[in-house]
């Protein structure tokens, strides 16, 4: 889940999970305090109105005695003026927050209240008029001193001369306490609700940021201590686990570019070593022969003109090798131009293998050049960079053949949209387990790329990075002790696909 979705959730949890269980809460206290009122009082359905409105719940706590005054009314009124009946009733009030107080005439002759409540017979009222009797005045209520009274009132005629009235008078104390009660528990459970919820979703919102964080600082240390060979698990689907899929990708690539630049160093230093090896044969050559001429050694002009020859094949030697050293140095940064252009492959190669003959007839190799393309094959390539790919693999071929009669074979193939070059020795071969190899610069092996036999390990590295810039890719087979075969493919060159992407263009 998307952390911007957790939060939405969050923030709607927070607003409709406390509504929610409040709204439950609130059912089951108001449940649970009707069935009390119910059970204490007799008070049958109640409800929420009966809860909130005293006036209500008192006037239904006295409807049983109110009923059986007004039930004695019509069937013997001046049993309400005997002092044990109302006694009786009264007793049944008391447990109600209830008293009556009954008169006759206009004479108080009972009151059932305590010392304090004697005196609120002043304070109630005493309806006279017109009126059938009996008549009731149900649900006023009174302020009485600090407290507020509910007052029912019931007026009748006892004979032609006398009438009576009763009041059930009930202290309303006892409901606000109830309502205070339950406005406690209401704002307890709210409270309560809200904190449960806001610390579970904090809980839940913690682990789904701390997790990661933690876990990324850790990652954070290791890498700063120059440690990365460890592992960063993703921690979930949201952006959290995004951004350690991210760090775990950078760690990766962080520790490739400090293995590649290990690796550089090392084939620095070999390099160095190689070049420190490779001018120091020349370099000794070039100084044992030149003192050999201060010495006057070289005493015949035949001497002194095979020293001159020797000493300037071995600087020749030496500037070959810095002159291929240089040139990787600007392909490895990118720093050399290339110059393509439309190349005729028949024509090129058939020239390059016309040049390379005459130096290699001298060494007692022989050259065989065949091309199987169509005539007018062209190819897109810089001729001086490619020219330098046919004479590294050539002189590589060379170095390896040997003393025995040598023989070279270049074919040139037709692979349908594409011409693959191949370069073919009767070497001593290369065996297999160092072929995969032998592009990788500064790679020498023992069989077939022995230091004693020159070069700085870096003339097939060119070769490679050179037909890769031309868009193509080079291999090589090979068996031992019968020869090598290099290969590389170069795409052919199609007038009519380039109209058709010009026509292309122009149209869009």
């Amino acid at each position: 889940m998307k952390f911007r979705t957790k939060i939405k959730l969050s923030f709607a949890a927070m607003v409709i999970i406390p509504i929610a269980v409040m709204l439950l809460l609130l059912t089951i206290i108001i449940n649970i305090h009707e069935r009390g009122v119910e059970n204490k009082y007799g008070i049958n359905h109640v409800g929420m109105e009966g809860l909130t409105n005293q006036t209500k719940i008192y006037s239904k706590l006295t409807h049983d005695v109110y009923n059986e005054i007004v039930g004695n009314i019509q069937k013997n009124p001046e049993k309400l003026m005997d002092q044990v009946y109302l006694n009786t009733l009264n007793h049944d009030l008391l447990n109600k927050f209830s008293f009556i107080i009954a008169k006759k005439n206009d004479n108080v002759i009972y009151n059932g209240g305590n010392a304090d409540e004697k005196q609120l017979v002043e304070k109630l009222p005493n309806y006279r008029g017109d009126y059938e009797y009996p008549k009731s005045y149900v649900g006023d209520s009174y302020i009485y001193g600090d407290y507020q009274y509910l007052v029912k009132q019931v007026t009748f005629e006892i004979d032609e001369k006398q009438s009576g009235t009763i009041y059930i008078v009930t202290k309303m104390e006892g409901t606000m306490t109830l309502i205070k009660r339950m406005i406690i528990e209401m704002c307890l459970a709210i409270i309560g609700i809200v904190v449960l919820t806001a610390m579970s979703l904090g809980v839940w919102t913690q682990r789904s940021i701390m997790t990661p964080l933690d876990q990324l600082t850790e990652a954070t240390k290791r890498i700063a201590d120059g440690e990365l060979n460890f592992k960063l698990e993703r921690t979930g689907k949201d952006e959290f686990g995004d951004l350690c899929e991210d760090f775990e990708y950078m760690r990766q690539k962080l520790k490739e570019s400090v293995e590649e630049h290990m690796k550089y160093d090392e084939e620095s230093k070999e390099l160095i070593s190689n070049i420190s090896h490779d001018l120091k044969t020349p370099l000794t050559a070039i100084k044992g022969y030149v003192e050999g001429i201060m010495d006057g050694v070289a005493n015949t002009p035949e001497k002194m003109d095979k020293y001159i020859k020797t000493i300037y094949n071995k600087a020749n030697d030496m500037d070959k090798l810095i002159g291929e050293l240089m040139i990787y140095s600007k392909l490895d940064m990118n720093k050399v131009t290339y110059n393509f252009k439309k190349v005729n492959v028949d024509e090129y190669f058939s020239d390059c293998a016309e040049e390379i003959a005459t130096e290699l007839e001298a060494k007692n190799i022989d050259l065989k050049y065949s091309n199987y393309v169509e005539k007018d094959a062209v190819v897109i390539a810089d001729p001086e960079q490619m020219k330098r790919v046919i004479n590294n693999i050539i002189s590589n071929s060379v170095k390896y053949i040997g003393n025995k009669k040598g023989a070279v074979n270049i074919r040139i193939n037709d692979k349908n949209d594409f011409i693959c070059v191949e370069i073919e020795d009767n070497g001593k071969g290369i065996n297999q387990k160092e072929l995969p190899y032998i592009f990788d610069r500064f790679y020498r092996t023992d069989s077939s790329r022995n230091s004693s036999q020159g070069g700085s390990g870096i003339g097939l590295a060119i070769v490679r990075k050179i037909i890769e810039d031309h868009g193509g890719n080079i291999w090589a087979t090979s068996r031992e002790n019968t020869g090598t075969i290099m290969h590389f493919i170069l795409r052919k060159y199609f007038e009519t696909e380039v109209k058709a992407e010009y026509e292309q263009d122009t149209n869009n």
